[in-house]
């Protein structure tokens, strides 16, 4: 269960909103796919739900091509948009029920119905029309549509617009349930969010890749300056005992027992700190990587940007 992005350009007459765009997204992850207003998310996001088609490249479901087997796709694909479309005259249950008909749902509707109101949290308002609901509550109307099926793609744009604090713990809980059976592609503005429950990072801008990382390691592998170390001994290190490290391109001395190291090397030198440590006698009492907020990685790749059709 896997979605793969293949060399996709999307045109719209002479403006160009995707290029060349690759990446897949795998079962057992939950997938944050950011980028500006502008940056083409959603244009991807449709392109990959069939409601729209490429002019380059593939996308694939499950191996299916979206492009020439269509239907196959939309069986393997649970997609909530960011507008997200539903019938206000409807009642929840009512509407659910319908949606679920439309898949082709029939042996065990009902019940698949009460057990996604109960799973969205959605049981205090289920007898309501969706126009007597607020936007957190038809959001979780829309998740529930989404799940219906039991898809084994979730695409979600922009899924948590409107929650209060209180719904989004629940809610955000819910995705990561089902990111660790499911494929789940996350599209947000909430940099929390994104840390709090997606286990990769894809970030576009301008219609391309500018990175593509492990979450845990995304904001330390896009560090401008290489790695910024703080550590504090119980002892006090003198300049002589650096002097002898080559993995060192810059020590600021903040006190006499704590340092920031600064390194150009390829890998985390957080070990070789602590056998430094260990050979010289030093005791450490903390030792940690400068870690820049994923908000502020986010604006280091994605700065100039001019808005282009999403």
């Amino acid at each position: 269960m896997s979605v793969e992005i293949l060399s996709i350009s999307k045109r719209y007459g002479e403006q160009t909103v995707l290029k060349n765009l690759s990446f897949k997204a795998r079962q057992g992850e939950v997938l944050g796919f950011l980028g500006p207003n502008g940056a083409g998310k959603s244009t991807l996001m449709k392109i990959i739900t069939g409601f729209i088609p490429a002019n380059e490249g593939a996308a694939t479901v499950n191996g299916l091509n979206v492009a020439t087997d269509p239907i196959a796709v939309k069986k393997h694909i649970g997609y909530l948009p960011e507008h997200n479309p539903l019938y206000l005259d409807m009642y929840v249950k009512e509407y659910l029920r319908f949606s679920g008909a439309s898949y082709g749902i029939k042996k065990g509707l009902k019940k698949r119905v009460d057990e996604l109101i109960e799973l969205t949290d959605i049981l205090p308002e289920r007898h309501k029309k969706l126009k007597q609901l607020s936007k957190g509550y038809r959001q979780r109307v829309g998740l529930a549509q989404a799940m219906l099926h039991d898809p084994d793609v979730l695409i979600l744009d922009e899924p948590t617009t409107g929650l209060d604090p209180n719904q989004l713990v629940g809610i955000r809980k819910l995705i990561s349930e089902i990111g660790k059976e499911k494929t789940v592609i996350l599209s947000t503005h909430i940099m929390q969010e994104v840390e709090a429950i997606c286990d990769r990072v894809v970030i576009i801008n301008k219609g391309e890749v500018v990175a593509d990382n492990p979450t845990s390691e995304i904001r330390t592998q896009l560090l401008t300056g290489g790695q910024h170390v703080y550590v504090e001994f119980l002892e006090k290190p003198g300049e002589q005992d650096w002097s002898s490290l080559t993995f060192v391109d810059g020590l600021t001395k903040i006190s006499s027992t704590k340092f920031l190291v600064e390194s150009n090397h390829s890998e985390d030198i957080r070990p070789l700190i602590f056998n430094f440590a260990v050979s010289k006698g030093f005791t450490i009492v903390s030792l940690r990587q400068n870690e820049k907020k994923l908000e502020e990685v986010f604006r280091q790749l994605t700065a100039s940007t001019e808005s282009i059709t999403n």
